[in-house]
């Protein structure tokens, strides 16, 4: 099951308007199919237990002791957007050339730009 949650009667009305315009297929890669997503009104929100955050760039030692020197409260490396682009970069969302944009502004040293480049063209092949 999927699911889409909105915060307000304009996120309802969007999501429901995106959906529909997606089954009709004018738009995107569903063309005419039924999309299953149920769209929901947002509930309380319970983050994870900490070893589920960031879950992949936590793998990668020479990366997370980057963040960890920037954020020594978990919760601001949590919070990091930085953090958590690297995160999905490390996990296979992201094109060499849209890490190429935007490297200097995910806060690693040179050698971190390096190693994260060398992932990405890796994962790429």
């Amino acid at each position: 099951m999927s699911a889409l949650f909105y915060h307000n009667e304009a996120q309802q009305a969007q999501a429901l308007e995106t959906k529909a315009r997606q089954e009709a297929g004018r738009r995107g890669k569903f063309l005419g199919r039924k999309i299953y997503t149920e769209i929901l009104p947002a509930g309380p929100f319970y983050r994870a237990e900490d070893y589920h955050q960031k879950y992949l760039l936590q793998k990668r030692a020479e990366l997370i002791q980057e963040y960890r020197a920037i954020y020594p409260n978990f919760a601001d490396l949590v919070d990091s957007t930085a953090a958590t682009r690297v995160n999905g970069y490390v996990g296979g969302y992201g094109t060499l050339a849209a890490l190429e944009r935007e490297l200097d502004s995910l806060g690693l040293s040179p050698a971190g730009h390096e190693k994260l480049h060398r992932m990405v063209r890796r994962l790429e092949r």
